[in-house]
């Protein structure tokens, strides 16, 4: 079995079109010769990611959904910036080449990036990596070292002073994504409504620390060198990326964590391999980021609560898609129930808090 990421048959109804999206790459990129055979990354689930084979090189393309999309979500030209702009100060960005604004050539505006080849982990640990709990423990400790790199890059010598917001995030987030959540429910979705009141109630200011976020930080977003496994030579999906407070961007990752002896119907939804034995403990992880970051933690409670509230945003945006029609891929159908799950975590986080 490979071990590097592969791409797969093209979902029903997200077609490219090789023969626009061909002479237009081949007018900005001469030396492309050749007919691209297009195939799909089946992970992810918001924008969506092709790869172009062309005989002597392979390139990657996002753009955004089928379907209704939340007015500031999915900007091609966003990403496209933040990939360039921040490359030279993190090294794991990809080379993003060419962005097109035109949405005639393929019906969406998108850009394309260089292929960066090496393993994606998902669900669970490839038993052909072979790894035992000290390995796994020293890849997670590099998973988390590369959240503290970025969130002390200098974003201002980058040229990305302007990319958000930073005065206020939190407020700005726990609003905002309760309005979004409410745009986005359908009738067969969980309010919330307790959540929500104890997030505005127990909200605290913003840490004081001012970092780029990435905002999606999981393991199936990062992807590893096939020569050596535990060394991290890239990171994906830069599309939620903003400045704020990486306290945030913690809680974030956390919403993902799933851990071994977590109930088996929180199993069910688990993305990545966080439950094999030497990875840490959700615990241990902010612990080890405090100290690799050299920040005071406390309130994690709130933001734990936080990240799975805005999981449960960007999980029903999906679904909404899908339930009115605008998108046929099955694997949103489920979305509905994990909705479901986080709100269950969130609550049984708040039962056992001290705050």
């Amino acid at each position: 079995m490979a071990l590097t990421d592969t791409a797969t048959d093209v979902r029903p109804g997200e077609a490219l079109d090789g023969t626009r999206i061909d002479p237009w790459l081949k007018a900005h990129l001469p030396d492309l010769q050749g007919t691209p055979n297009i195939r799909q990354f089946p992970g992810g689930a918001s924008n969506l990611t092709y790869l172009l084979q062309y005989p002597q090189r392979e390139l990657v393309l996002r753009r955004s959904p089928f379907g209704h999309k939340a007015r500031s979500a999915h900007d091609m030209g966003r990403e496209f910036r933040i990939l360039n702009a921040l490359r030279p100060a993190f090294a794991y960005c990809p080379q993003a080449l060419l962005h097109c604004t035109d949405e005639a050539v393929i019906g969406a505006e998108f850009y394309v990036m260089e292929r960066v080849e090496g393993i994606i982990l998902r669900t669970d640990l490839p038993e052909a990596l072979n790894f035992d709990p000290s390995s796994t423990r020293r890849l997670c400790e590099s998973f988390i070292d590369r959240l503290v790199e970025l969130h002390h890059v200098d974003y201002v010598a980058c040229g990305l002073g302007d990319l958000g917001k930073p005065v206020g995030y939190v407020q700005r987030q726990v609003g905002g994504w309760s309005e979004r959540y409410d745009q986005a429910r359908t009738p067969d979705a969980p309010a919330w409504n307790t959540v929500k009141s104890w997030l505005r109630d127990k909200q605290p200011p913003d840490s004081g620390r001012v970092s780029l976020l990435h905002n999606d930080y999981r393991f199936d977003n990062v992807i590893l060198d096939p020569a050596d496994p535990l060394r991290i030579i890239g990171v994906l999906d830069w599309e939620l990326a903003t400045l704020g407070d990486p306290l945030m961007d913690l809680g974030n990752s956390l919403a993902y964590w799933i851990e071994a002896d977590d109930p088996a119907p929180l199993q069910g939804m688990r993305r990545q391999p966080s439950d094999a034995p030497g990875m840490l403990s959700r615990e241990a992880f902010v612990a080890y980021y405090a100290q690799r970051a050299g920040i005071g933690v406390s309130n994690m409670d709130f933001y734990r609560v936080y990240g799975l509230f805005r999981l449960a945003g960007i999980i029903q945006q999906i679904y909404f898609r899908f339930y009115h029609g605008q998108t046929a891929d099955p694997r949103f159908a489920s979305f509905i129930h994990m909705n479901g799950l986080l709100e269950q975590m969130g609550l049984q986080v708040i039962e056992q808090s001290r705050l």
